[in-house]
């Protein structure tokens, strides 16, 4: 662990409906140690140097709180965009549950990105801000596969214990459901891991499963997930350079087939899918609350 400066903590976002409806980002950590081979934070344009060492930003309580006093307007907070907020060392340092505390205070929502089962530690907070402000828990999960998992995403907690930590989300009341990202070409891109994981998901209370039929790479991550496809899968690396070459998003060969599989599967288990749709959901009966100065 090491410690940050920061001078503030919440920004607003420039364009609310890109992701979630979310109106501010908070990221308390910087750095992450899922380990996961895909992570785009690792690119280099985020100057984040040893990735896999967990930054913590110093004062941060007292800089949210500063931050959600100042904001004009009410809305949704997200955390989790560059770091997840239920890294191990917030079992002891509980940031991320005493900023939830102050947006609670605060009357404002959360959208919280994560892959650890940790999350379901802070229910009790997530009831309170859900009484007056919108509630989205979206937990990452790319494969049904726990072996596969331990390849992909080597530090972060089992499929199995991420698809336990939605179904006692979804069975105390919170609006949550699953991001199906990365899909990653050649590697977890099939119509049985999609299947699978609509499934699960379906099973576990989920609301809605998001996806992304592809990855990206750039300068930083691009070298790393090529390390460590030669360890983990050693025929890929020759298939990625001569398909994507230098190229940002590279989608899964299959992604045509892939789409028209999950929109059948989600829409036979009664799950909503699209981005407009589940902002809507989430955020239906708190219109006038996010609209109060």
């Amino acid at each position: 662990m090491e410690m940050v400066t920061a001078k503030n903590i919440v920004f607003k976002t420039k364009k609310p409906a890109a992701w979630f409806g979310a109106d501010y980002n908070m990221n308390i950590y910087r750095g992450c140690s899922h380990g996961c081979i895909y992570c785009d934070s690792r690119s280099s344009c985020y100057r984040e140097t040893d990735f896999d060492t967990i930054k913590v930003k110093q004062d941060a309580l007292r800089i949210i709180r500063d931050d959600l006093r100042r904001k004009v307007k009410r809305g949704v907070v997200a955390t989790g965009a560059m770091s997840d907020p239920y890294n191990p060392l917030e079992h002891e340092l509980k940031l991320t549950r005493n900023a939830l505390e102050l947006i609670n205070a605060y009357q404002f929502g959360v959208a919280i990105d994560t892959k650890s089962s940790l999350v379901t530690r802070d229910k009790d907070i997530l009831h309170d801000i859900k009484s007056h402000s919108p509630v989205i828990v979206k937990i990452t999960i790319t494969t049904c596969d726990d072996d596969l998992c331990r390849k992909i995403e080597p530090r972060a907690p089992s499929a199995t214990n991420r698809f336990a930590a939605l179904k006692a989300l979804s069975e105390s009341g919170i609006f949550c459901g699953v991001l199906m990202m990365p899909i990653l070409p050649y590697i977890n891109d099939t119509k049985e891991n999609i299947e699978g994981l609509i499934r699960r998901a379906k099973e576990s209370g989920a609301r809605f499963v998001y996806p992304s039929f592809g990855m990206t790479l750039r300068d930083g991550n691009r070298e790393y997930y090529y390390e460590k496809l030669d360890a983990e899968f050693p025929s890929l690396r020759e298939k990625y350079e001569k398909r994507y070459g230098l190229r940002y998003n590279c989608s899964s060969p299959k992604a045509e087939s892939l789409w028209s599989v999950f929109k059948n599967e989600c829409e036979k288990h009664e799950l909503i899918y699209d981005m407009r749709s589940i902002t809507f959901q989430y955020k239906l009966g708190y219109e006038t609350q996010l609209s109060l100065f």
